[in-house]
């Protein structure tokens, strides 16, 4: 497995993203009236635990790809999280 650093790039900014829509939300005290903020910890759980692994990923020695393979399937979880927090988000605000 080839080891390249796009996992961590692209989570990291998914992770910003995810934490920004919930500041988002504590700060518009939309946070208690829809699930997007929960959902969205979770994306920002999985982005976080992406970044690791594909740091350790980075920094491993051997050729296995076990650190990457985690970092790629908790990053595709995050992804569908994140995309899930948005839908819901977006149900709630135009049902007002």
């Amino acid at each position: 497995m080839t080891r390249t650093h796009h996992i961590l790039n692209a989570a990291s900014n998914l992770l910003g993203i995810s934490l920004l829509l919930i500041a988002g939300l504590r700060i518009s005290d939309s946070g208690g009236k829809t699930m997007a903020d929960e959902i969205a910890w979770l994306s920002a759980a999985s982005f976080s635990i992406s970044c690791c692994f594909s740091y350790l990923a980075l920094r491993e020695d051997s050729r296995s790809g076990t650190y990457e393979s985690v970092a790629d399937r908790s990053f595709m979880i995050g992804l569908g999280t994140l995309v899930v927090a948005v839908s819901v988000l977006a149900m709630a605000t135009s049902l007002r």
